[in-house]
């Protein structure tokens, strides 16, 4: 039987891969965009939804009860990227990553969870991201905004361990999509051109990565098979083998020299 799912972030990227694929499942999909002129053309059922605002969700959330009762599924799939240097990110910079980020999962998942709560069933899916499992150079605030994501569903899983609610962490690591060019950019601050050097080193890197990313049709797929599961995992990670491999390296290998292969990868040496 179909399930009734608000995706948000459904505009574009991978967003729009999983809405597309689950509406293609026989599911009753919501995909959310703050500006509905960016979803045209689409499968699955538009909504205006800005992550940022309190009763922009509500209003959306609202919407969906109002028209199918419920809502059986989650996937928090909302984001931005912001990359600068760390050792001197102006703190509106990073309040602005993780407003979206990370308080904007909280806003949504809170606004969708009582519902299932009282229903004794759902699923929440955050998509957080390989950077929210290891440091990456000059994407420090992004790090640290999915960082802050896996805490928050650890948690959120086990306060509804009783309640038939499950919680499902997905961490992709580099696709094809319009991120890249949507990523801000801290102006570089400090008169060092040892530091300019490598911060745009490191940039052209990881813009180089995502250019030759995958599809982000994959993920949908593997979305798909999560909502279809009676007993999903907690986690999936989803991305080429030399990207997911280094969540187990980072394990295995003395810190020191993790973070010299992920500096080598990047340029900085």
């Amino acid at each position: 039987m179909g399930k009734v799912i608000l995706v948000t972030g459904a505009s574009s990227g991978i967003g729009l891969a999983v809405a597309t694929a689950l509406q293609a499942r026989g599911h009753t999909v919501y995909g959310s965009s703050r500006d509905l002129k960016r979803i045209k053309s689409v499968s699955f059922k538009p909504i205006e939804l800005d992550v940022t605002d309190d009763a922009s969700v509500k209003a959306a959330v609202d919407q969906i009860i109002k028209a199918e009762g419920k809502i059986d599924v989650l996937v928090n799939n909302a984001g931005n990227g912001v990359t600068g240097p760390a050792y001197a990110m102006p703190v509106e910079f990073a309040k602005k990553q993780f407003e979206v980020n990370f308080f904007g999962v909280i806003r949504v998942s809170s606004a969708v969870l009582p519902k299932m709560i009282e229903a004794k069933q759902g699923l929440v899916i955050n998509i957080s991201s390989l950077a929210g499992l290891f440091g990456l150079p000059y994407q420090g605030m992004y790090s640290a905004s999915k960082y802050a994501i896996e805490g928050y569903s650890q948690s959120l899983r086990m306060e509804l361990r009783n309640t038939g609610v499950k919680v499902v962490i997905l961490n992709p690591g580099d696709f094809k999509t319009d991120f890249t060019a949507s990523r801000e950019k801290v102006p570089f601050p400090l008169k060092n051109e040892l530091l300019e050097k490598e911060f745009n080193t490191a940039v052209a890197s990881m813009e180089k990565d995502e250019s030759v990313g995958a599809n982000p049709d994959v993920i949908g797929k593997k979305v798909c098979d999560i909502v279809d599961s009676s007993s999903p995992s907690h986690r999936y990670l989803v991305g080429a083998f030399g990207q997911t491999i280094a969540v187990t390296l980072k394990h295995i290998l003395p810190g020191g020299l993790f973070e010299k292969l992920m500096n080598d990868h990047y340029g900085i040496k």
